[in-house]
Parts: structure tokens; C-alpha cells; sequence
């Protein structure tokens, strides 16, 4: 009887030592007679890897020094590392589809910089997507929202070609 309680009393003392253990910390623990681990992460990454919640931010770059305007191959320097954003389903409004070359991507450039100047509050986004150049803009979280912009830019005769597609966008929060 006794060694049954001893039992169970030494099982719950080590379940309680492990509970409070940590991944990563069980990870790089000095165990004799065993190699050493060292990690070397972010403390968002260890918060993650540990279970615990993490908010996970997506900062725009810019392209060529143009201010606003983003590269979603996410090449490029920060803009604004102090906004906090994160991608979800939405909408944007493509203004520009072109083919494979260094004109199409040039034409591509040159299509985000005409919406930046007549729309400065909308998001420019110029990516490659095999085999294409594209501009897309704005993040719009409805159709209708995108719609309407699209709507306006038809009516001011701009982007005449332009059409709304479905993407993930980037909100602030």
C-alpha cells in the first residue's frame, strides 16, 4: 500500500515539474552524457512553438523608392515596420495583366504609379505571377466595396480594362 502511494505521489510531482516546462526549455536542457541544443529564434517564434498566441504582422515594402506602392514577392525595404497587418480573404481590383517580359513588368510599374497618383488612399501591389506581370489594388473585405471604387475609377474614364479579383488582402490591425 504504501509503495502504491509512493507511486502515485512521485508521478504527480513529475507530471507537475514537466507541466511547467516549457518546449523549448525541455529542448535545451543539460542532460548528462547527451549532446547540448541551442536555439536561436525570435521570442515570437518561441511563443509560437510553445503554444501560446501570437500575432503575426505583414509590413508593406515599397518598390523603387515610390512611397505606398507594394511588391508582393516582398522584395524591398519597409515602409512602416510600426503597423501591425495580417492577410485574409478579400478582394482587389485588378488594373493591369501583362505577359512575361521586362516591357510587361515595366508597364506594370508604370500602371501602379498612374493609380498611386489619381488614388494616393489605395494599396498598389505589382507581382509576378507565373507567367504574368500584374497591378492589382486596394483591400477591399467585400465585393461591394470593391465594386463601388471600381465603379468610380470606370466613371472618371480610368482603367477601363480594370476588373475585380478575388485575393488575400492586408488589413491593419
Amino acid at each position: 500500500m504504501v509503495r502504491i502511494y509512493l507511486l502515485i505521489s512521485f508521478s504527480i510531482f513529475t507530471s507537475g515539474v514537466w507541466a511547467q516546462q516549457t518546449f523549448t526549455e525541455r529542448l535545451t536542457e543539460d542532460v548528462d552524457g547527451q549532446g547540448t541544443v541551442s536555439v536561436f529564434q525570435s521570442e515570437e517564434i518561441t511563443r509560437m512553438v510553445n503554444g501560446e498566441t501570437v500575432n503575426i504582422s505583414f509590413d508593406e515594402p515599397k518598390i523603387n523608392g515610390n512611397q505606398g506602392l507594394s511588391d508582393e514577392s516582398g522584395t524591398g525595404t519597409n515602409v512602416n515596420a510600426s503597423v501591425r497587418k495580417m492577410k485574409i480573404v478579400g478582394y482587389r481590383i485588378q488594373v493591369y495583366a501583362g505577359g512575361n517580359s521586362r516591357a510587361s513588368r515595366d508597364q506594370a510599374k508604370e500602371m501602379a504609379i498612374k493609380v498611386k497618383e489619381r488614388y494616393a488612399d489605395l494599396s498598389v501591389y505589382t507581382s509576378f505571377q507565373s507567367p504574368r506581370w500584374l497591378c492589382r489594388v486596394g483591400d477591399f473585405r467585400t465585393i461591394e466595396e470593391a465594386d463601388s471604387m471600381l465603379r468610380k475609377m470606370r466613371e472618371a474614364n480610368d482603367f477601363e480594362e480594370a476588373s475585380i479579383v478575388k485575393s488575400y488582402i492586408q488589413i491593419s490591425y
